[in-house]
């Protein structure tokens, strides 16, 4: 009789946790649809100059996208090890070069809106890909995937994939390798990217 029991609830938990994986999902596609066409189409068809669309996708990207959290994913090992002095360097242009890169990224959508295709499950309980695609002048649509994260009830970005190509996995091989080449290691990463932030 225990065992039945302890199945049943155990049978419980599970469809508890499932239902609630659900509503996480519905509530991460509600936000990346907000995001899109109210913060994204809007901006890039705007009549608004460059300096006025970059003032406003940096609010955009400042209070949507985690870029505190991407930020330690891509220094990856190193960020254990970093100083605090350059944890706080590297996430600063590492968000002004980001908001830079994808502001400038998100243009070649002007004119065209993005469509919904559902949501799948992530390894990470707390996160959730919003699958959408861009139809294209020419081929194919362009895929564009979004990593949701939920923390505390609020939703945030936590990578964007494009093409299959994610925004946070480049950057990690792509620092990483850089840092283990480099003679000053982060603190060199960190010059070389505020150059390609000019």
């Amino acid at each position: 009789m225990k065992k039945i029991s302890t199945l049943i609830f155990l049978m419980m938990m599970s469809l508890g946790f499932s239902a609630q994986a659900a509503i996480d999902a519905q509530k991460a596609e509600s936000f990346v649809k907000i995001l899109t066409q109210q913060g994204i189409e809007q901006l890039i068809n705007s009549n608004a100059s460059e300096a006025e669309k970059q003032a406003r996708f940096t609010k955009l990207f400042n209070e949507d996208l985690d870029l505190d959290f991407i930020g330690k994913f891509v220094l990856g090992r190193y960020w254990r090890t970093a100083k605090p002095q350059q944890r706080s360097e590297f996430i600063d242009v590492y968000r002004k070069l980001n908001i830079q890169t994808w502001s400038a990224r998100f243009n070649e959508f002007k004119g065209k809106h993005f469509e919904f295709l559902g949501s799948e499950s992530s390894k990470s309980p707390d996160q959730v890909f919003v699958n959408t695609q861009v139809p294209m002048s020419e081929g194919a649509p362009a895929s564009v995937k979004w990593r949701v994260k939920e923390t505390n009830g609020k939703y945030r970005i936590v990578d964007i994939i494009i093409e299959n190509v994610s925004l946070a996995q480049t950057a990690r091989s792509e620092y990483t390798g850089y840092i283990q080449k480099s003679p000053d290691g982060i603190n060199g990463l960190i010059k070389d990217l505020r150059v390609k932030l000019k």
